[in-house]
């Protein structure tokens, strides 16, 4: 199995050797305010004391921001043909508590479900997103959200570059451009802002999806019935049950609008 000095610098660059990683990152200390480590964990034959090894690694660093995601095994890829070995459900959640616990005696707080940052560096770009607000796609194969008087719509450019840049040039780059339904909008809305630790404003809602808060108060019941969720000062804030288990109380919203 590789170290993590191996495999935790992709996002800064195709980096195969320890010493370039560590390197890297230090460059990107001195010349930064800012800057952000990717880590995976619950990784093929990983254990939890390699997970402390990897997080003692980064740490070192350092780092204003780290993104700490579950392996995920993605349809029509090698791994969902020859399924490997990967760690228990529990196994998983006990090397995520451990991540929790190393990165809040470094000082950095659980903002996000995936992310951890000193205080005043928490991701503006993505803290956009699960606000659920809009943002322009641009370029071969990326997303967009646009929020309109009545209507939002979703809007993905063409993936491959070369026809993405012909299609472009005539005016043409979409490869689909999709209104949100109004009965899906509950559930969307969901998807992205309960990812936060802190929540959202029940303004918020309003605001963003144009709908009452009667849309999402059966569920918004429902989920303080269930423990996963409470509403305090006008906000919905997930439990510390509801975010470990944030999939069942995404579920909730899953009803009619």
């Amino acid at each position: 199995m590789q170290s993590f000095d191996d495999r935790f610098l992709g996002a800064l660059g195709r980096v195969h050797n320890g010493a370039q990683a560590r390197a890297a990152v230090q460059e990107a200390a001195e010349s930064f305010e800012t800057f952000n480590l990717d880590i995976m964990y619950a990784l093929p034959g990983q254990t939890e004391a390699d997970v402390v090894k990897d997080l003692e690694t980064a740490l070192a660093f350092q780092p204003p921001h780290i993104s700490i995601y579950h392996l995920t095994i993605e349809p029509n890829t090698y791994f969902a043909k020859f399924p490997p070995v990967v760690p228990e459900d529990d196994t998983a959640y006990e090397m995520l508590d451990r991540i929790t616990a190393m990165t809040g005696a470094a000082g950095m707080q659980r903002y996000e479900i995936s992310a951890y940052a000193r205080p005043g560096h928490q991701c503006f770009h993505n803290t956009n997103y699960w606000q659920f607000g809009d943002y322009l796609g641009i370029g071969a194969g990326a997303h967009g959200k646009l929020s309109f008087a009545h209507r939002i719509v979703r809007q993905t450019k063409l993936r491959d570059p070369q026809r993405y840049m012909e299609a472009a040039l005539a005016g043409r780059a979409l490869a689909s451009d999709d209104d949100v339904r109004r009965k899906d909008l509950p559930f969307e809305y969901m998807l992205n802002a309960l990812r936060l630790r802190g929540g959202f404003a029940l303004q918020d809602y309003l605001d963003r999806t144009g709908l009452p808060i009667s849309t999402i108060r059966p569920a918004l019941d429902a989920a303080q019935r269930k423990g996963l969720g409470v509403e305090e000062a006008g906000r919905i804030v997930p439990t510390g049950r509801g975010f470990d288990f944030l999939s069942d109380l995404q579920e909730l919203f899953l009803g009619d609008a």
